[in-house]
């Protein structure tokens, strides 16, 4: 398949798809190469004298329509996606662009102006090289009969760039062009006879211009980055689409192949099994490396495929073109096969019935009573009598049930929360079931098995895909449900063979083997949550479905309607080693005691710690606590079965329905210990990741990687809420947190009315809800003022439910007219009014007064589009205007997916070690590891992957620290080019990928090209954070760094008062970023002889640094340090003045030239942090964004590499390095590394102040001259300890701590 694969990538092949291969050996023997064989196994070419031959196969029609598609493929460039930095690369050798005058960033400006800004994001497409006119099947297919029996197979109609018409046939062996003229098929070949065993090889015979231009098209795409040419999988929505329209254009292959794909499954040959496949892929011995990647390959390309065509086939069931298998039942329970996959809604139990029922009966629990109806309907009208287990296990079952069953809430709430909070909890669920199944995917118990599992949101919908789990839709398998429950614990099964591989699997994931009572009172022993089932499957195989609560209940949200509220894995795993941590600290105490947790000191260690024997539970001794310390030192990964945490384990049914049995002290103990866990939630880690983001030591730009962040450090969004009241004082953050929740809350009305949207409203509809959100529209169509709006609202709430939640549509005539209105009915007011109830009642946070004038912002549109899907036309949107959007701008729907793709794990703990050997300074040794890793991910997963890219911007890193830029250079490249492919072309990531490349293209002095880059990276920067956030002022400060090394002064400090006022205003006028700023201003006056302003500035420096760091840190001696030779040079600066030897004049000269012309810097300079505060304030609220911050150790921005290993080994042994969650230092900020390099170059030889005038003088030259000497100088200065390191390196140990952010949310 390799082989395969190269010959398909290399141009003088890729042309040809249907061959054998035959491997020749030197004894002139030849073996014919089956797909899936190891050339080792067939033969030993180690030898040499070994060759390959390709012998053209004969086609048939599967593999000749194969080709005619691959043959198309190729001749267009839509498959090459050319990234704006290579361009940029090119465009730079051609000398296109070179200036003697390095281009100012455009004055700042579009910084500011976002919205501008969005029309510049999307680069113009590469336009198409034509080769032919068209090629199309002809009229004449299907062959007739008797052609048949000579071979014909196909005929195509092919218009040459010449303007000749051809009619060619494709037959078993060639193609050859036929002598039909006219409507009538004449086969035989024409005079000049021309025939090839490929179209483009026939082509190239009867077209010359054909030829030429096929030749163009490979070197075009021979010209490109290998990646810009690998198809990615999956590839992320843009929001944004090409403004103006392109012209839609004729193109008969484009007709023709929506035509013969029908939703993901392919017309001719075999529907695949998805199951099958998964399972077997599953089964794959992994004893040896090269047998876990091909596992592990195996198992991501099916995976991948399975989520490709679960996409096609949930938007043909939401666009009702897939017919369902239980037509009879309610619409909402419809269920639909197709292409072998299972696709459920996850639907929200009918309203109006609900109401009525509590009406009539207020005790009614909603649970009982609803579940029976799911039972009911599900059951009894299935074909085929798929039995109760399959309704059940029924995939949707855990769906459905999940609808019916949080319906508990006091009947006097009214309908409207009832309604959201409903759908939450089925929307919970779906999303709990793939966390669930994930996790038991990790875990890799052998012999248990998981469905292959996708959700897709589209058009309002929520669809559920799963792979067919084996007989379940072949009659009668009542007999296959073995354990767990089908009916939410009145029946519960059970056997002994299933137990003993849940419990093997419930140890890997911290939960307790544990007995609860099923309706009758029977005891079971369970390892899972009891609404779990555990299914033979007629293929034999044991499956676990249903995985809704794999951790355990959050106690912080125990109230109506938070069934599904469970804690996320990432916290379990904290937890637990947060306890171990503890442990190993307190065991001098226990020694010889088991260690119970704090809070239950009165419950017998039994309960509390399960040993891991399964056959005699009670026979805990305490060597088991002393055991898991002294395992505490292995603290490796979540799965990797470890005991010291394995003691820790939580029983999932606690605060839930189900009856516990065990004695009272043993409920009581678990209780306790999930009580803890959550605890330990609210009062460690909440607090903990507030104060990171206040630090920024956690950083995120937008919604995507805050989403990220809290998942990382194992939060819930339900505290969403919570993160944005704990950040109220930092306006960047608070904007982010509380523009997140509103988008949270926007996205679910926003579906709501799209569920009701006809096709032909969907446009409208979209547009009016945004008009709505940003604009200001307050008149109601046709009746009713502003005021009744709200009442429709809720009528039509009501009434939709019953039509709408599985799919609402085929409504009557009578509800098409209030259609009509539904989405016309909303009002700017009732929206916003709506989005403050939702967020009130989802996140318990109150909006912001302001938050109507906070939200008109582009980042909280783009935030918005990606979370419904809907692209908009790139255009300048004026957003203060009362209607901003038209139903053109509206360009498309997208379906938004979650999925569980695997990934090698292996590659990551690669990783893992690679970024501590990094932090330890052990350059080689992270080189070879981030290398392997990302040879295994390269195999497993292509290169389009955002792992690879981890691996390449490590690998960038080191090479940057070891001095190598063109290497660095390369490898980040690539790390752009798959970020830009696999995150989109704005993703923070992205933006940080830019700002590296600047980084080493200006480490090679190449400072022109570098700044373009800094223009991108900007221009990323304020699309997804807007322009007030530390990052772009952190971005600010290397541009000016790069044009003060190039001399260009003004504009340096230009940039730098500008990063100084964001910053103050952001973060404080005492923030150690703000520290930063003075001291890159005094670094820059220093390079223009302005050693009073230099002296100035470091004092507030140092004043900054006093108060946060204390006197006695090395930080705040750097600083005193450079206080005193800024001092020292301005009296030698005045003594040689009086002299008469005025020094350098020229450059003093210029500083103050430079002042006169811009006596606002004097003034800014002077006021230093004065003025700035009050008047920057309101900006700053209602354009402070989303943010990903103080550069989170991203990329390579470390220009203090040797300098750095030496403040690293003192930073550890003050305990700064390692985090708690393990996961070491990775980087430091640009903004510290660029100081380091101006430092180096400015730095005094303390030992001799003397020397400073050639310093001076050299200052330019040096900081520009690349990082070879920078690090030199620095590593230097980390040797002499008298010599101040500089600022920047020493604040590199304070920013060491805040690498952890983005490395896990990354992963």
């Amino acid at each position: 398949m390799d082989v395969r694969q190269f010959l398909l990538d290399a141009p003088e092949t890729c042309f040809v798809t249907c061959y054998d291969l035959s491997l020749h050996i030197k004894d002139g023997s030849v073996h014919h190469l089956e797909d899936y064989n190891e050339i080792s196994e067939v033969a030993d070419i180690t030898t040499g004298d070994c060759f390959l031959e390709m012998v053209p196969a004969l086609y048939d029609d599967r593999s000749i329509r194969a080709h005619v598609h691959r043959t198309r493929e190729l001749l267009s460039l839509s498959t090459l996606h050319s990234s704006l930095s290579t361009s940029l690369a090119l465009q730079h050798e051609i000398g296109k662009s070179v200036k003697a005058d390095v281009p100012e960033l455009e004055n700042l400006g579009f910084v500011e102006d976002v919205s501008g800004s969005v029309s510049s994001l999307l680069s113009a497409p590469s336009k198409e090289i034509k080769c032919v006119e068209s090629i199309v099947f002809s009229s004449f297919n299907p062959p007739p009969s008797y052609r048949r029996l000579f071979g014909d197979l196909i005929f195509l109609d092919v218009v040459t760039l010449e303007g000749n018409k051809y009619c060619i046939t494709g037959t078993t062996k060639t193609f050859y062009v036929n002598s039909s003229t006219t409507t009538v098929l004449d086969p035989r070949p024409n005079k000049t006879g021309s025939e090839a065993t490929t179209l483009i090889g026939l082509l190239q015979k009867i077209s010359s211009r054909f030829k030429k231009a096929f030749r163009e098209i490979l070197e075009r795409k021979a010209s490109a980055h290998p990646f810009e040419n690998v198809p990615s999988i999956l590839p992320p929505n843009s929001w944004l689409g090409s403004y103006p329209i392109p012209d839609h254009k004729r193109d008969a292959a484009r007709a023709e192949n929506v035509l013969t794909l029908s939703f993901g499954s392919e017309l001719i040959g075999m529907q695949r099994d998805w199951n099958e496949e998964l399972q077997s892929c599953r089964e794959f011995p992994h004893a040896n490396p090269q047998e876990r990647i091909l596992r592990d390959r195996a198992l991501y390309k099916v995976s991948s495929d399975f989520v490709d065509a679960a996409i096609s086939g949930a938007i043909g069931v939401i666009n009702r073109c897939i017919p369902p298998i239980n037509p009879t039942d309610p619409e909402c329970f419809h269920m639909y096969v197709h292409n072998n996959i299972f696709f459920s809604f996850a639907v929200d139990a009918d309203l109006e019935q609900l109401s009525r029922k509590q009406v009539a009966d207020p005790k009614v629990e909603g649970t009982g009573l609803l579940r029976n109806l799911s039972e009911k309907t599900t059951t009894n009208n299935l074909p085929q009598g798929v039995s109760e287990v399959s309704n059940g296990n029924e995939h949707v079952g855990s769906v459905v049930e999940a609808a019916n069953i949080n319906l508990d809430c006091p009947p006097e709430v009214s309908g409207e929360t009832q309604l959201t909070e409903s759908e939450q909890a089925t929307y919970a669920s779906a999303n709990n079931d793939l966390k669930g199944t994930k996790a038991y995917q990790e875990a890799d118990v052998h012999g248990l098995y998981n469905l292959a599992m996708a959700i897709i949101d589209y058009r309002g919908h929520r669809v559920v895909a799963q792979s067919v789990l084996p007989g379940i839709l072949q009659g009668d398998k009542s007999d296959s449900l073995l354990y767990g429950s089908v009916d939410n614990g009145k029946k519960i099964c059970w056997s002994d063979e299933f137990h003993s591989k849940v419990l093997e699997a419930a140890k890997r994931l911290h939960l307790k083997e544990h007995t609860v009572l099923d309706g009758s009172g029977n005891e079971f022993k369970l390892a899972a949550p009891v609404e779990c089932k555990g299914i033979v499957g007629s293929d034999d195989r044991h499956y676990l479905l249903d995985l809704m609560r794999v951790t355990p209940r959050d106690a912080n949200y125990t109230g109506p309607g938070s069934r599904f509220c469970i804690l996320r894995p990432e916290l379990i795993t904290a937890f637990c080693q947060a306890e171990v941590a503890e442990r190993s600290k307190s065991k001098c105490e226990l020694e010889g005691e088991a260690p119970v947790a704090s809070d239950c000191t009165s419950v017998n260690n039994t309960e509390e710690f399960p040993t891991n024997d399964v056959v005699a539970p009670t026979e805990v001794n305490g060597n088991e606590g002393e055991k898991s310390v002294k395992d505490a030192a292995n603290n490796c990964c979540f799965h990797s079965g470890r005991k010291d945490t394995d003691d820790i384990l939580f029983n999932p049914n606690v605060f839930t329905d189900f009856k516990l049995a065990g004695s009272e002290e043993e409920i009581v103990a678990d209780q306790e210990l999930v009580k803890k866990v959550s605890l330990y939630l609210k009062d460690a880690v909440l607090p903990k990741f507030v104060q990171d983001l206040c630090t920024l030591e956690v950083s995120p730009m937008d919604g995507q990687t805050l989403t990220e962040a809290l998942h990382a450090h194992g939060i819930n969004l339900r505290y969403l809420g919570t993160v944005a009241e704990g950040t109220r004082n930092l306006p960047h953050l608070w904007d982010l947190c509380s523009n997140e929740i509103l988008v949270r809350c926007a996205k679910h009305i926003l579906k709501d009315l799209l569920r009701d949207a006809e096709d032909h409203d969907l446009a409208n509809t979209i547009s009016h809800f945004y008009n709505c959100l940003f604009g200001n529209m307050q008149t109601v169509s046709n009746k009713g003022g502003a005021n009744s709006s709200r009442n429709q609202k809720k009528d039509h709430i009501g009434n939709q439910q019953k039509s709408s939640k599985g799919q609402g549509k085929r409504k009557n005539v009578g509800s098409a007219k209030k259609k009509q209105s539904s989405y016309l009915s909303i009002t700017s007011d009732s929206l916003w009014s709506d989005i403050q109830e939702f967020s009130k009642l989802k996140y318990q946070f109150e909006l912001p007064e302001d938050a109507k004038v906070l939200v008109k912002k582009i980042p909280v549109v783009r935030n918005l589009c990606q979370k419904v899907g809907v692209t908009v036309a790139a255009r300048k949107y004026d957003l203060d205007s009362a209607a901003p959007f038209q139903a053109s701008d509206i360009m498309n729907l997208q379906p938004v997916v979650k999925h569980s793709i695997p990934v090698s794990s292996e590659a990551k703990d690669l990783v893992e070690t690679g970024k501590a050997q990094l932090a330890e300074g052990l350059l080689s040794e992270a080189y070879t590891l981030f290398s392997e890793a990302f040879t295994i991910l390269q195999q497993v997963t292509g290169p389009m992957h955002r792992e690879v890219a981890n691996c390449c911007r490590y690998l960038a890193m080191v090479l940057y620290h070891a001095g190598d830029m063109a290497g660095a250079i390369m490898q980040q490249h690539k790390e752009l080019i798959i970020n830009e492919r696999c995150l989109g072309l704005d993703h923070p990531d992205t933006a940080h990928s830019y700002g590296n490349m600047a980084l080493f293209y200006h480490g090679l002095n190449q400072t022109e090209l570098a700044l373009r880059h800094m223009s991108r990276a900007l221009l990323l920067l304020g699309l997804s954070s807007g322009p007030d956030h530390p990052d772009v002022a952190a971005t600010f400060i290397n541009v000016a760094m790069m044009y003060q090394d190039i001399g260009k002064m003004d504009t340096a400090l230009r940039y730098l008062q500008e990063a100084l006022k964001k910053n103050e205003r952001l973060l404080g006028e005492e923030h150690i970023q703000t520290a930063v700023c003075y001291h890159a201003l005094a670094i820059a006056f220093n390079c223009m002889g302005a050693f009073k302003l230099s002296h100035q500035h470091e004092k507030k420096t140092y004043d900054i640094l006093a108060k946060q760091l204390g006197e006695e840190d090395s930080r705040t001696r750097d600083s005193q340090n450079w206080m005193k030779t800024f001092k020292m040079r301005e009296l030698q600066m005045n003594a040689q003045k009086q002299k008469g030897q005025s020094l350098n004049v020229a450059s003093a000269q210029k500083a103050y030239d430079i002042l006169k012309a811009h006596p606002s810097l004097l003034h800014a300079f002077q006021a230093a942090a004065g003025g700035t505060g009050i008047g920057g304030m309101n900006q700053s609220l209602s354009s402070a964004a989303l943010g990903d911050g103080l550069p989170r150790g991203r990329g390579v921005d470390e220009r203090a590499a040797r300098a750095a290993a030496e403040v690293r080994k003192k930073a550890a042994a003050r305990g700064l390095l390692v985090r708690p969650s393990g996961v070491p230092a990775s980087t430091l900020p640009p903004l510290t590394q660029l100081l380091n390099v101006i430092n180096s170059g400015t730095t005094p030889d303390a030992a001799n102040p003397s020397g400073t005038n050639e310093e001076k003088k050299e200052a330019n030259s040096n900081s520009s001259n690349g990082s070879g000497d920078a690090q030199a100088d620095l590593s230097k200065a980390g040797e002499q300890d008298q010599t101040p390191v500089g600022l920047g390196a020493g604040l590199g140990a304070l920013d060491t701590k805040k690498q952890k952010s983005k490395v896990k949310a990354a992963s």
